[in-house]
Order: C-alpha cells, then sequence, then structure tokens
C-alpha cells in the first residue's frame, strides 16, 4: 500500500515531518509538487517527512511558503499559545466573504467550534465536522448537547478560522442553521463513509448530526503586503512627498 499521502503513515518520525505531510495531504499537492514550490526535491521532501531532519531556517521559510502556511505552524512552535496574541497590522483591512468561497474555505472537513444551548446556557466546543451535500455532519454522543439539540431541530452556529501570526492576518466563517440526528441508517452509513476522520475524543460518538445552514457569512482581515494580500495603488507607501 503507497502511504506517501497519509500523514498517519508510521514512517513519520518528527513532529515537523507530521506536520509537512498532513499539510501536504490537506492541500492535495505531491513530493514533486512541494518540491517545485520550494526549490528542492522530491527526495529532499520525503527525507524531511519521513526521518529527524534539521533543516536551517531558510528552507522552512521555503518550505512554510510551499506549503502556504507559517514556519511557527509548521514547527509546532505556536501549537500550545493562544491564538491572536500578535499585533494588529499596519493598514489592515477587513472585508466580507462570499458565500462560494466560505465553502472553500471549510476546505471539505477539519476541526471547527460549535455553539448550542446546553443544561448551563450557550457551550461552546470544538468539533471534527465533514463537508456533505452542502450540510456540516458531526460525529457526537448520543447523551450529548448536540444530539439533544438536534433532536429538538433548533439553531446552532458553527465557526472556523485560520490566521496568520506572522502577518496579523486570517479569516473566519460562520455558519448558522438548524441540526438535526441522521436516524435512517442507509443515509447515516453513507455519510460515515465520507468521513475523512473520526471525532478525536473517545466515548462512542456515532450519532450523526448534520446542520444545514440558513446563513453562511465570512470575514477576512487583510493587511497589505503580506502574502495572499492583494497590491494596487492603494497599498503602496507613501511618496513622502
Amino acid at each position: 500500500m503507497n502511504t506517501a499521502g497519509d500523514p498517519r503513515a508510521p514512517h513519520a518520525m518528527s513532529d515537523l515531518g507530521r506536520r509537512v505531510a498532513a499539510r501536504r495531504a490537506r492541500l492535495g499537492l505531491s513530493r514533486d509538487d512541494v518540491a517545485e514550490r520550494a526549490g528542492s526535491t522530491p527526495g529532499y521532501i520525503a527525507y524531511v517527512e519521513q526521518q529527524v531532519p534539521a533543516p536551517g531556517v531558510e528552507f522552512l521559510v521555503r518550505l512554510a511558503n510551499a506549503l502556504e502556511t507559517t514556519v511557527q505552524d509548521l514547527t509546532g512552535y505556536a501549537a500550545d499559545a493562544a491564538p491572536g496574541g500578535a499585533r494588529a497590522g499596519y493598514r489592515a483591512r477587513m472585508e466580507e466573504i462570499g458565500e462560494t468561497e466560505c465553502w472553500e474555505l471549510l476546505d471539505g472537513h477539519g476541526v471547527g467550534r460549535i455553539a448550542v444551548e446546553g443544561r448551563d446556557g450557550i457551550m461552546v466546543f470544538p468539533v471534527n465536522y465533514q463537508v456533505v451535500d452542502g450540510s456540516i455532519a458531526f460525529m457526537t454522543a448520543p447523551d450529548s448537547s448536540l444530539a439533544r439539540a438536534s433532536a429538538s431541530g433548533v439553531d446552532v452556529a458553527f465557526e472556523q478560522d485560520r490566521m496568520d501570526e506572522a502577518f496579523s492576518q486570517g479569516w473566519s466563517v460562520l455558519l448558522v442553521g438548524p441540526v438535526r440526528t441522521v436516524s435512517e441508517e442507509t443515509e447515516a452509513r453513507r455519510i460515515k463513509d465520507a468521513v475523512h476522520s473520526a471525532p478525536w475524543a473517545e466515548g462512542g460518538r456515532d450519532t450523526v448530526v448534520l446542520l444545514a445552514p440558513r446563513r453562511v457569512t465570512g470575514r477576512r482581515i487583510q493587511v497589505p503586503g503580506a502574502p495572499g494580500a492583494p497590491s494596487g495603488p492603494a497599498d503602496r507607501a507613501p511618496s513622502g512627498r
């Protein structure tokens, strides 16, 4: 079996290697693709993923750019740090994100946050999610707050975001709508088979819940001159005259 694109493969020997392989798989890139972007070779990308490398800072920067992420995220430097600690970017601006792009940013699956009414009021907790036919699917325990909410069909809010600490920019997507429990066995099995990753937490989380959003909105903060930010006359520095 070919495990070259599987970040769970046992040959990923280091934290860096696992993060590189996972990010590459998330972007749908081959080692050849990453090597071309980073000005390296497929063999060295394989070495980074499979062994315990100590690449220089210059290569890490190129590799992070190739994988559309930051050195901090790639090396896990900020894995345990609360996000958003960087200073605001110079001349940062906020813009709305259209619904089509919101779905693209959700990228099919991942981990987001859901807000639901619980026994003690509003609760917000992380969830593994999967996009299925224009809805968001979750796996939860049958006695969870999310399962109880789905039984009554109340509205919940689901949020996903990304931040680039190095440039103080990022985006967030918010989906609001009713949730329901998928009780029909064939439909539930189809969704379970489509799920990319089972819930990280244990505890019999095999109840399928679907969020059918009535409202999909997003916002982005961009800093002129930062990666991914459009450039134009308005973004140029003053001439000093």
